[in-house]
């Protein structure tokens, strides 16, 4: 759906990005990975920091895992393939309902991150405290790397589809090798492939903000059709995803950095 073609400008120029003008699209589609983002956070931390004295909670969340991450997986590759097919509204309702449930695997992998036991000394009880600093970290160092490759890909003048290509095949390289880490729980290759996957999704960042931009730039898609919030859908889906990614792989950082 982003692929580059010749950009000729065809639409109202609006907002800025680092004293650039945007086109609208681009300004959809950074509203709607905002949203997506807003609520991701707030289920995860409310939901992360609720496990602390539930354990039941977290019982029911870590049990269902496996089938939540089997549904967001149907969602994205049914919304990538479908989109064209389905009404702008139900667009806006998936991207949304995947990043509720973004949110609810998210608290798990955060409370699994930031949670240490600790005896409680008036009941003697075990207890959770929580090391929020961590997610603190990983989530402004995120902003900041996203911010910073998003603007980039946005003003440069270099075309930057052969370094996608590129990042697309390390992607495949490093899903692969995650799998096998699976099996071989190696603490330095977890680390390896950590650092390459926040420098992976960096590169996709400007990359996927590029392809966007050239959409919005293009004739091919006009302000206030079915066809422009589809596509806003699937650009904010496809942001959200590069962010999400570089701040799990940094959250893993932080925290191996303070074991």
């Amino acid at each position: 759906m982003f692929n580059s073609g010749n950009s000729t400008p065809a639409v109202t120029r609006v907002s800025t990005l680092a004293g650039v003008q945007m086109a609208p699209l681009m300004r959809t589609v950074y509203m709607w990975m905002t949203v997506g983002l807003g609520l991701t956070g707030f289920i995860a931390f409310y939901l992360a920091n609720a496990m602390m004295s539930n354990f039941a909670l977290l019982e029911t969340i870590a049990g269902s895992f496996l089938v939540i991450v089997i549904v967001q997986l149907v969602v994205v590759f049914g919304l990538s393939f479908a989109v064209n097919r389905v009404s702008p509204t139900v667009a806006i309702g998936l991207f949304l309902f995947y990043a509720a449930t973004m949110g609810v695997t998210m608290s798990a992998i955060i409370f699994g991150t930031v949670a240490t036991p600790a005896i409680d000394p008036r009941t003697g009880q075990i207890v959770m405290n929580g090391d929020w600093m961590v997610v603190a970290k990983a989530f402004f160092t995120t902003a900041g790397v996203f911010g910073a490759m998003t603007i980039i890909g946005y003003t440069t003048k270099t075309d930057l589809s052969s370094m996608g290509s590129f990042l697309m095949m390390a992607l495949i390289g490093l899903i692969i090798a995650s799998v096998v880490n699976i099996f071989l729980r190696s603490d330095g290759l977890t680390f390896i492939l950590s650092v390459a996957g926040v420098l992976i999704f960096t590169g996709l960042t400007a990359w996927d903000t590029q392809k966007i931009k050239q959409m919005a730039e293009s004739n091919m898609i006009q302000e206030g059709t079915p066809d422009f919030t589809r596509v806003a859908i699937m650009g904010a889906l496809t942001l959200y995803l590069d962010f999400i990614n570089i701040f799990l792989y940094l959250l893993r950082l932080f925290a191996s950095s303070r074991d």
